[in-house]
């Protein structure tokens, strides 16, 4: 089936979007791990199981959106949805940081 090119810039920002969502639940497994250390092993498993999640999802999401045909452009949207996702939380990171370093000379100096 041939997608118009509406469709496929629909398809391409649904692809975004799932990019994003896969990040941002890698961040959380990653944010777990920090609260509750595990052995090597559980990560090992944790990872598995994710990734095998993930993929499950990916493709659940490909064949929803392209009726099952895999097109290139759902695999860039995925990469480049979680590319920006983790270069937007990175700036965030250090827009905080730098907040923060800024309040507390600020703090210092009352």
């Amino acid at each position: 089936m041939i997608l118009g090119i509406g469709a496929e810039s629909g398809v391409f920002l649904y692809a975004v979007l799932a990019g994003v969502s896969v990040l941002c639940a890698y961040r959380i497994l990653a944010a777990f791990r920090k609260l509750v250390r595990h052995n090597l092993f559980i990560t090992g498993m944790e990872d598995v199981i994710f990734w095998i999640g993930t993929s499950i999802y990916i493709f659940r999401k490909m064949y929803d959106t392209t009726y099952g045909n895999i097109r290139w452009f759902f695999v860039l949207g995925v990469l480049c949805g979680a590319g920006t996702a983790s270069l937007l939380l990175r700036l965030s990171g250090k827009i905080c940081a730098k907040t923060k370093k800024s309040l507390e000379k600020y703090r210092k100096r009352r």
